[in-house]
């Protein structure tokens, strides 16, 4: 595969995954800042701004529905759903015959749907409404991207950049979360710092699933746990790891060349990490270095898979 190729489908797949990351915080917060109690909006805003790793002068200014428009369509803010859905369209048109033409419509309809005249009026007339539509888009797409498009090397790309993008994402949310929460004993939690630890478990999705496996029972311990350490999970970190080992191996087998050891040792260090550490080992140690430790590795799987599949040199190729 063309290395641009691989560029587009790993940033296009990166790119939407941040926009549905962005979209899944923004309604969560929006639902907690009509809470009065515990917080301030502002204290709630900044932590989403954090998360999101914003630098874009978003600071609180008193008005929720014109900062969350912002969020939504302003271009010049980096993780804005406007910035990310326009990338990854670019991103798609320029590998369009790579791509399935019912990906190509559905990534474009949502292109359009973002840019409509009415969509500032379906926003403000009903903001929760119309950020489902947005995740409805991406998950259209994700959907028809696993049941069209053959799945080969840039598949594989794709699920590439959708778990790693998904996993720097997860560790900066616990990690944000960790600092001003997560790091309370149990006993300290009051009704209001419920409603914020439902709010993490929104933020990924995983609200139904976490009580499956453990109740509706709150606990500090095993919210970590679950978004750390749960194998089954889509949007536990383990699971992402465990995909990311998963599409770096079917890549090297489809593509002939052996990746360098140093990825490999990355890759294998960060998924033991989380496969033979207990919740009990974190918690006593530093949970805060833990998630930044994460973080750190994820920038090194991107920056040592993009150095090999993407920016390497002719000689290097030939060499192998």
């Amino acid at each position: 595969m063309l290395s641009r190729v691989a560029d587009s489908l790993y940033w296009m797949s990166r790119y939407l995954e941040r926009a549905e990351n962005t979209v899944r915080q923004l309604d969560v917060t929006m639902s907690l800042l009509l809470d009065s109690t515990g917080t301030t909006a502002e204290v709630r805003w900044d932590r989403l701004v954090k998360s999101l790793g914003i630098r874009e002068g978003l600071g609180w200014s008193g008005d929720p529905e014109a900062m969350a428009r912002r969020l939504v369509f302003d271009p010049n803010v980096s993780s804005s759903v406007t910035t990310c859905v326009n990338a990854a369209r670019e991103n798609a048109r320029q590998v369009r015959e790579e791509i399935s033409t019912e990906q190509w419509q559905r990534l474009n309809r949502l292109y359009h749907q973002m840019h409509s005249p009415q969509a500032l009026a379906q926003f403000r007339n009903s903001i929760n409404d119309f950020l489902a539509s947005i995740v409805d888009g991406i998950h259209l797409f994700k959907g028809v991207s696993d049941t069209t498009m053959i799945h080969g090397e840039g598949w594989q790309f794709i699920r590439l950049g959708r778990h790693l993008e998904r996993a720097y994402a997860t560790a900066t949310l616990i990690e944000i979360y960790q600092e001003s929460l997560l790091s309370l004993p149990d006993r300290e939690h009051s009704g209001y710092q419920y409603l914020e630890l439902v709010g993490l478990l929104r933020s990924c999705t995983s609200f139904e699933a976490y009580c499956q496996v453990y109740t509706a029972d709150l606990s500090t311990d095993r919210i970590l746990e679950f978004l750390l350490l749960n194998q089954d999970f889509p949007h536990a970190l383990r699971y992402a790891i465990d995909s990311i080992r998963s599409a770096l191996e079917a890549i090297q087998r489809n593509g002939g060349r052996r990746p360098p050891e140093e990825l490999n040792s990355t890759v294998g260090r960060l998924q033991s990490m989380l496969r033979y550490t207990t919740i009990t080992e974190i918690l006593e140690g530093n949970p805060g270095a833990f998630l930044h430790t994460i973080r750190e590795q994820c920038k090194a799987i991107h920056d040592l898979s993009y150095r090999y599949y993407v920016q390497y040199s002719i000689q290097s190729a030939l060499a192998v």
